[in-house]
């Protein structure tokens, strides 16, 4: 159950990363509305607030969660962005998760 629950988390902050990053985009690159900086920020900072809830230490949290965003930012390039992923995508992501699996599988609990 630990291990749903530590994926959905990871899933969260890296959606409210991609969205907090996206926003400022929209704003700068596609003349977006200033205001997009508000809920950007509000993304941002619930993306710090998720990363704060895992139950390991820091460093070991994002060197994992680093896996689980490069494969959210390849479901966002595909269904937002609307390009098409390439083999090499879907490998690098199978590459991604899998080092993410070897850190989160290799966490022991504090004694």
């Amino acid at each position: 159950m630990i291990l749903i629950q530590t994926a959905g988390l990871f899933v969260l902050t890296a959606l409210a990363e991609i969205v907090g990053c996206f926003l400022p985009y929209l704003w700068l690159r596609k003349d977006g509305s200033i205001w997009l900086l508000v809920p950007a920020a509000l993304s941002l900072a619930a993306f710090v607030w998720l990363l704060t809830l895992h139950p390991a230490a820091s460093g070991r949290v994002y060197a994992a969660y680093g896996g689980v965003y490069v494969a959210a930012a390849l479901v966002w390039l595909r269904v937002v962005d609307g390009e098409k992923l390439s083999v090499f995508d879907w490998t690098g992501a199978g590459i991604a998760v899998l080092g993410m699996a070897v850190i989160v599988f290799g966490w022991t609990p504090k004694e």
